[in-house]
């Protein structure tokens, strides 16, 4: 069970681990999961200040993790480098112990992959603006996140591209801009515009920029090629500001209305946002296109990522038979 623990917790040390991730300009995400590990190793172990303790204590915060808690390799993963965030990059702390604890090793598990008529029948599912996402998400490849992303300027009509901003592994990349989803991305931007008017006309502070951009462009947070591509109909708080604004769509959005379709047309198959993009990858690769050219339309660094949807293929090419069938025969 987890060790009792008072509903405190040191302030100072978590500013200073968010000062220092937002300094190395890691994203949001990466900034609540570290501070959040950080906090729960602290008051398991009583509050007491991290530099009081060594190995002894993060290797037994990460058993109690692994043996207790039963949280999967990626969760103790995470929490691992949080708490290596913690001693080398805040406190400072070159120790011998940090190269010695262990990651667990991840499992390479084959992706849940849809064929084209089941991509048709969720899609077809599915209604206004999550309707729109999905097909965009299955078309490019792009992951939730980059899709929800979007900005009015990274959408090339001209050369039917999107640019994928500051992707995972903070790098750009290019996708196709399907043809098919040409006029129904003009008719969202029209809809967004409306929405981005609206917020001029009311005063209201614009959209989050990326490092420091709103400082360097004091207007572009307010102009209309910044803008979200899928903006939020309701206002939020940034969390990182404290200033109410306008955000994208929230992924929880497109994640229920994709469980819904899913359930609705009765596939009985474990589908996430997630496996838009598995299938986009091997039926690219089903249809002859080059592994090489996968892999950078998906932003893998290394190919051997993009070599799992391989597998998937070969099995379902049929190219080796069961010898069931041959008794049968």
């Amino acid at each position: 069970m987890d060790k009792p623990a008072s509903n405190s917790s040191p302030p100072r040390l978590l500013a200073q681990v968010v000062e220092r991730v937002r300094y190395l300009h890691y994203s949001l995400r990466t900034e609540q999961a570290y501070v959040a590990w950080i906090r729960q190793f602290i008051r398991w172990h009583g509050l007491r200040h991290p530099r009081e303790m060594g190995a002894p204590e993060v290797e037994a915060f990460l058993a109690h993790l692994a043996n207790e808690r039963r949280v999967s390799v990626a969760t103790h993963r995470q929490a691992l480098s949080a708490l290596l965030f913690l001693y080398r990059e805040v406190l400072g702390l070159k120790l011998p112990w940090l190269q010695e604890l262990g990651r667990p090793v991840p499992k390479r598990r084959i992706p849940v992959v849809l064929t084209r008529d089941e991509v048709a029948r969720v899609l077809a599912a599915m209604t206004g603006e999550s309707a729109l996402l999905a097909r965009l998400l299955y078309g490019t490849g792009m992951r939730l996140h980059e899709g929800l992303s979007l900005r009015v300027k990274d959408v090339d009509f001209a050369r039917h591209v999107i640019v994928v901003r500051e992707a995972k592994g903070a790098k750009d990349r290019v996708v196709m801009l399907p043809r098919s989803l040409a006029e129904p991305l003009r008719e969202q931007l029209a809809r967004s515009h409306g929405t981005w008017t609206t917020d001029r006309a009311a005063g209201r502070p614009g959209v989050f920029l990326p490092h420091a951009l709103e400082r360097k462009y004091p207007r572009a947070d307010q102009s209309w090629v910044w803008f979200w591509v899928f903006p939020s109909p309701v206002l939020s708080v940034d969390p990182r500001t404290g200033i109410e604004r306008r955000h994208h769509l929230h992924e929880k959005r497109l994640q229920r209305d994709l469980k819904r379709a899913v359930t609705s047309v009765g596939m009985a198959r474990m589908v996430s946002v997630h496996t838009l993009r598995h299938s986009f990858a091997t039926h690219l690769l089903q249809a002859g296109t080059d592994i090489r050219t996968v892999q950078e339309l998906l932003g893998h660094s290394d190919v051997s990522t993009t070599m799992i949807y391989t597998h998937v293929l070969k099995i379902a090419a049929g190219t080796t038979a069961s010898p069931l069938d041959a008794l049968a025969a």
